[in-house]
């Protein structure tokens, strides 16, 4: 991308000159990973405006998650290319019990009793489960917390409820996830997994769950469960912060 010339620089508003002053610090290794920003009072001088203005580029910045503003020690760095301190494995792993694990081995509680409720399956999520827009799904929300970490998620579990016509679970409600699955292969389905991620800025609920910082965008996981002939059973949406942590996935060779 060209630098923008002088007297493009002066037609920007003050608090966008900062931004870009600091974003190209902050990408040239001027300003490292962890490190403080210069501070407001600096700023301010240097751009000849008031502590107001400066805290709006920093804003700026906030929102495209290259800084963290802490209470009462200022503005740190973000950097866009250091490794996140958290890798999680993904997938499922049936243990002898008949129990499904999670492969990343984390101990999830639940913080609270999951909310059970009925929920009409919206467009994007019948598209999914290939059931008809509006059909009635059995849904449970918790936030959950790891053992031994500061780590938290939101978890939902979907189950339409023309999966379970013929079952005793037309008498009583399913349990949810990780439960739901042994559940389903005492059905007799033998169950296979599918997951799909996604990015995007939590809604004000969900950060405030998660305790996450401004300009932080959070990571989705849906967790599609089908039959061995790939008929939908039900689906899991994980959310948790996407700052510190990343997802890997084994990749299967096929030949043709």
């Amino acid at each position: 991308m060209p630098k923008q010339k002088p007297h493009e620089q002066q037609k920007q508003p003050k608090y966008r000159q900062i931004a870009d002053y600091l974003r190209a610090g902050i990408m040239d290794g001027t300003y490292p990973s962890g490190q403080p920003l210069p501070s407001e009072e600096t700023l301010a001088k240097q751009f000849s405006v008031t502590r107001p203005t400066v805290r709006q580029g920093i804003a700026e910045l906030r929102a495209s998650g290259l800084v963290e503003v802490m209470a009462g020690r200022g503005g740190f760095v973000r950097s866009p290319h250091s490794r996140p301190s958290l890798t999680r494995p993904r997938g499922v792993r049936r243990e002898p019990d008949g129990r499904y694990v999670e492969a990343d081995g984390i101990r999830w509680a639940n913080a609270e009793e999951p909310t059970a409720t009925r929920t009409d399956a919206p467009v994007a999520l019948a598209d999914l489960l290939r059931v008809p827009p509006g059909e009635p799904l059995f849904t449970y929300d918790v936030l959950q917390t790891a053992e031994g970490s500061p780590l938290r998620q939101l978890h939902r579990t979907y189950v339409p409820f023309s999966v379970l016509v013929g079952t005793k679970f037309e008498e009583e409600p399913p349990p949810p996830a990780p439960k739901l699955y042994e559940a389903l292969s005492a059905l007799g389905h033998e169950l296979h997994f599918t997951e799909y991620v996604r990015t995007r800025m939590p809604l004000p609920d969900q950060a405030e769950a998660l305790r996450m910082t401004q300009g932080v965008p959070m990571l989705q996981l849906f967790r599609l469960t089908s039959d061995h002939h790939g008929k939908p059973l039900a689906v899991e949406e994980i959310s948790f912060p996407g700052d510190d942590s990343e997802i890997g996935y084994p990749l299967i060779i096929t030949e043709l």
